[in-house]
């Protein structure tokens, strides 16, 4: 077996994440098939590379030699694939390329982006990191990134990024079943919550260290699940794990969406576009803002929030 690019790529995964799992969802595999691969790579050097260990994986001696000599080389060929594509990008009309992580206002920014630039090619890219589509605006790879930034987790901005802040403080919601028996108070404290199991997305950059200190801020350590959103919500609505939730989420029929007391766990939203061309976007920052007042007003328990603290989201710009 000869080892290729993508070997060591997965070898240095496996260690920054110290999972398997981790790893295998970062590369967009399965984690038999990251598994195998790892046993054909150990097999081609004739040696363990990671310690297999109930809390993850630890590179070994061998392993870390490895390491030491694929990390610029993964380094090295991630730089030449951006510059390329940056190149390319560069060469030709790439329209308006958007970046974002998961937000119900898209849906409305980009209606009314294709409504204001008609004619443009307007393209998306989704990601749960901030950091990674951070970094792709640095590169020349997107114009804009819409992101979150979770409270006491700051992201790491580029050099010659602008920054223009959506929201400076939105708070977090929690989501439980409909029968929970929290879920018909107006606001849920967090020692309410003690004893039930909690499910957060460790790849959405922050949201672990972020629910992890205000859980310990609040004196209770509840079990923690690792998992998607998407099947946070169906294990929600069946009364399994309660979890973290934006608070212009929409609650399903089985579900109930609720402030935490006192609002301890929160994030910031953000526009990034570089230094050079941050007046470009000034339109498309304001198409953003209005998208985003749109789905505060119409999620109940958000928008009754805004009103207790007398939030300038509800009150329309001036004409």
């Amino acid at each position: 077996m000869q080892l290729e690019v993508r070997h060591l790529r997965a070898l240095c995964a496996i260690a920054d994440t110290g999972s398997l799992h981790k790893a295998a969802r970062q590369l967009g595999v399965s984690q038999p098939s990251l598994t195998t691969q790892l046993r054909r790579i150990e097999n081609a050097l004739g040696a363990e590379l990671f310690w297999r260990e109930r809390s993850g994986c630890r590179p070994t001696p061998v392993g870390r030699a490895v390491l030491t000599r694929a990390r610029p080389l993964v380094a090295d060929m991630t730089a030449l694939v951006v510059e390329a594509q940056a190149a390319a990008a560069r060469s030709g009309d790439p329209g308006l390329r958007i970046g974002s992580t998961a937000s119900r206002a898209l849906a409305g920014w980009l209606g009314r982006l294709r409504q204001r630039l008609s004619g443009t090619d307007i393209s998306l890219h989704m990601d749960v990191s901030a950091n990674s589509l951070l970094r792709m605006v640095a590169a020349g790879r997107l114009d804009v990134a819409f992101v979150h930034e979770v409270e006491g987790c700051p992201l790491t901005i580029p050099d010659g990024l602008a920054v223009r802040v959506l929201v400076e403080r939105e708070p977090q919601f929690v989501c439980l079943a409909r029968d929970h028996p929290f879920a018909a108070a107006p606001e849920v404290e967090l020692a309410d919550l003690a004893e039930d199991r909690w499910i957060v997305d460790p790849t959405v950059d922050g949201e672990w260290d972020g629910l992890r200190r205000v859980l310990h801020e609040a004196g209770i350590d509840p079990f923690i699940l690792h998992g998607d959103y998407h099947t946070a919500a169906s294990l929600v609505a069946a009364g399994e794990v309660v979890a973290p939730c934006q608070p212009t989420s929409g609650a399903g029929e089985n579900m109930a969406i609720r402030p935490l007391r006192g609002d301890p766990l929160a994030v910031r939203l953000l526009l990034c576009t570089p230094q050079e061309t941050e007046q470009r976007y000034v339109e498309v920052y304001e198409d953003l803002l209005a998208a985003y007042r749109d789905v505060a007003a119409a999620a109940v328990a958000y928008r009754q929030w805004l009103l207790r603290h007398r939030s300038p989201l509800l009150t329309a710009p001036a004409a």
